[in-house]
Order: C-alpha cells, then sequence, then structure tokens
C-alpha cells in the first residue's frame, strides 16, 4: 500500500503573508500537515497565499481544511488566497463553490499583490 505524500514549504513575506506551497497529494493521509502548514508558527498570520502548483491531486478532505482555514483568516480579520491552483483541483473548488468564496490567482505574483476595491 503506497501512502500519499505531501511536501511543504512556507515562508513570510515582508508584508507578512504567509506564503505556503505544496506539492503532492491532499488527502485524508496528509491533510494534517496541509492543516499544520497554514498555520504560522506564532499563529499570527491572517494573510496567507497557498501555491498549489506543484499539487497533484486534492479530495474533500483538502477541501475541509480550505473551509476551516478561510473561515480563521477572516474571523482574524484576514484573508485567504489561492495562487497556480491546477485545472484537476480547480475543477473540484468550482464543483464545491469554493472558487466564489476564495480568491483565485493565476500567478503567485497575482496573489501577493495588495487588491483593491472594486
Amino acid at each position: 500500500m503506497c501512502q500519499a505524500l505531501l511536501s511543504v514549504s512556507q515562508r513570510t513575506t515582508a508584508d507578512g503573508v504567509h506564503v505556503v506551497a505544496l506539492a503532492g497529494e491532499i488527502d485524508h493521509t496528509t491533510a494534517g500537515t496541509f492543516r499544520r502548514a497554514l498555520t504560522a508558527s506564532d499563529g499570527s498570520a491572517p494573510h496567507t497565499v497557498i501555491d498549489f502548483r506543484d499539487v497533484t491531486f486534492m479530495d474533500s478532505s483538502g477541501i475541509n481544511v480550505l473551509v476551516a482555514a478561510n473561515k480563521t483568516a477572516r474571523s482574524r480579520g484576514g484573508w485567504l488566497r489561492l495562487a497556480r491552483t491546477p485545472t484537476r483541483v480547480l475543477d473540484l473548488l468550482r464543483i464545491v463553490g469554493l472558487d466564489t468564496i476564495i480568491p483565485l490567482h493565476p500567478t503567485l505574483e497575482d496573489a501577493l499583490a495588495p487588491q483593491t476595491a472594486a
């Protein structure tokens, strides 16, 4: 039996944005790793960008983590943004309607750019 793997790299920008880059699969075996990655070491980063570029698979476990992370960020006056989401993951986000709740950006640079009110 093969266990899914998820690697995570994290950094904080000069503006205080927590950037999480993921590679691999997000499922029930890796959801805990994903969840922990979205919490800054001091718990203070209400602004987070998740770079999905190297994610090859995501199931409902990942959706649950995203919903909780978005709720937490908003409760702290922050936000969650997704960048470079592969088609397979994007299709899942659209099916469950998260694409209308969490902003999606084609590039990491777009996700990190200050957003202006329309």
